[in-house]
Formats: structure tokens, C-alpha cells, sequence
């Protein structure tokens, strides 16, 4: 399958869906069939906070129209973020859309995991991954905690990059959520999240989401759906 991806929201995202993509191609000597088009995060964070879902479907449609030119049969949002329009973009879009949420419900549920921390953008926190997680408890930051957590991430995402006062946080927030919550593991629920825990040393086990929905997308590329 050509696969389509809508990228830019953040350029920390994008690129870490299309090095893991190659990397999962090369290393099982596949060819892949990519194209790429460019979201604009300003106009997520914007309709993000707005709850203007539909507003923010109808950009993806778009994007999702050229991909469909350029030849793509299936296409993705390379963000957490950006799956909160995801129903409504499913009932506009000219492609199939490859859905990360089921997706994750599925892993969470193969994996065993009872109880999770969830780390992301506000509405992924609030929201608690849209509703879709059926497989799993969810535990967030709370009150001021659930913010300062939305707003760091926010940040981190538009530069496309992590400060060390932003790892640290990060890292500091998945423990407490672990300690206080009974979190058996920290959920990375937003994309960029791979810049603030890449080499931290945590005592605790960490799911990547965008690492589940790369796999999945691997896996319809080569046909194995």
C-alpha cells in the first residue's frame, strides 16, 4: 500500500514517523511507497482550543486529497493531537483512514497493561485518548498539573524539540503518576513526547504511541493488515 502522511504538526513528528517507517521497511527488505504532505500546527493548536473539530477535518480532507492525487490508498495524522477531528475527518476523507486509536486499544489490551499514565497535549489528557481506550484505566495529571503538562508539551511540539527543563518535567510527571496513581506504565500519548524521554533513565516502563501506530502502518504498507 501506498501511505499516505499528513506531517508538519510538529517537524519533530513528522520526522520521527519517517525514520521509523524507513528503518521498519529497510530492516525487512521492503520496498515503501511514501508521500508526505505538510499540516500547519498553528491551525491545530488554533481549532485544538477552539473544539473546532470540523474545521479541522475539513484542512485534513484537503490534505488528504492530494495525497490521494499523488497516489496514496491510505493515509494517517502523524499526531495525537491531531486524531481529536479523526471521526470527522473518517466521514470526509477520500482515503481510508489508519485510525491510531483502535489501534492502540488493541495494543494496550495485548500487552496486558491495567492501569496507565497518560502523557500529551491538554485534549489528549482531558479526553483520555478520545474516549477510544476500552482496554485500560487511564490516569492524567489533575487540575494546575494537567495545564502546566498540556502547555509544556504544546511548546515542546511547536519547537520541535526538547529543553532539559522540559525532560526533566516530563520524567518528574511519569513518576508521579506511577507513585500517586498506580500507573503501570507511562503512556507517551503525543508524538513529540520520543524528544523528552529519548535516553532518560526512568524507573518505570514507558508506551510509545506513535511507535504502535508506525508499526501498524508498517504493517499495511508491506500488506500484512
Amino acid at each position: 500500500m501506498h501511505i499516505g502522511l499528513i506531517g508538519g504538526i510538529g517537524p519533530a513528528a513528522t520526522e520521527f514517523y519517517y525514520r521509523g517507517l524507513v528503518q521498519a521497511h529497510n530492516a525487512a527488505e521492503k520496498p515503501m511507497e511514501l508521500s508526505i504532505v505538510r499540516a500547519q500546527a498553528r491551525d491545530l493548536v488554533r481549532n485544538v482550543a477552539a473544539g473546532a473539530a470540523r474545521e479541522q477535518a475539513a484542512i485534513f480532507r484537503d490534505l488528504v486529497e492530494r495525497l490521494a492525487a499523488a497516489g496514496a490508498e491510505g493515509a494517517a495524522v502523524t499526531s495525537m493531537g491531531g486524531h481529536f477531528c479523526i471521526k470527522e475527518l473518517e466521514a470526509i476523507s477520500p482515503l481510508p483512514m489508519i485510525n491510531a486509536i483502535p489501534i492502540l486499544d488493541a495494543a494496550f489490551r495485548q500487552r496486558g497493561v491495567k492501569r496507565i499514565g497518560l502523557l500529551g497535549n491538554e485534549t489528549v489528557m482531558r479526553s483520555r485518548l478520545y474516549g477510544g481506550i476500552s482496554s485500560a484505566d487511564i490516569v492524567t495529571p489533575e487540575g494546575d498539573d494537567l495545564a502546566d503538562a498540556g502547555d509544556a508539551y504544546t511548546a515542546m511540539a511547536l519547537a520541535g524539540r526538547a529543553t532539559d527543563e522540559q525532560r526533566d518535567y516530563f520524567r518528574r510527571m511519569g513518576q508521579r503518576l506511577c507513585d500517586e496513581k498506580g500507573a503501570d506504565a507511562i503512556v507517551l500519548g503525543g508524538t513529540d513526547l520520543f524528544s523528552a524521554f529519548d535516553g532518560q533513565d526512568c524507573d518505570y516502563p514507558l508506551i510509545d504511541c506513535a511507535e504502535i501506530h508506525i508499526e501498524a502502518l508498517f504493517h499495511a504498507s508491506v500488506g500484512e493488515t
